[in-house]
């Protein structure tokens, strides 16, 4: 990753030299300011970005939404295991008669 070269204020601060010929100034401080206003937006959101990365960092991984996640259906899966089964065998009783289970 190449490091930022310029900031805000260095493209604000930045004076051009004149000539006969040379671009009209009132364009290129508007597009300029255009520019700043990016510079500026880019880095509120990679200061965003970082605090909620070290949020993530300090979070133990097993409190992690991933891990949370991922023991919920361990833990329901169990019981719908056995909800099934007891349904299966109300079912049985149902088709086979009481007789086959008494």
């Amino acid at each position: 990753m190449q490091p930022i070269k310029l900031s805000a204020k260095d493209i604000l601060d930045k004076e051009f030299k004149t000539s006969m010929k040379g671009y009209n100034k009132d364009e290129v401080d508007q597009y300029l300011d255009t520019i700043i206003q990016d510079y500026e937006a880019f880095q509120e959101r990679i200061d965003e970005l970082e605090k909620e990365v070290s949020k993530f960092k300090k979070q133990p991984v097993s409190e992690g939404p991933v891990q949370q996640a991922k023991q919920e259906p361990a833990q329901t899966t169990g019981s719908t295991n056995y909800d099934i089964l007891k349904r299966l065998s109300n079912l049985e009783k149902e088709v086979f008669g009481k007789k086959l289970y008494e």
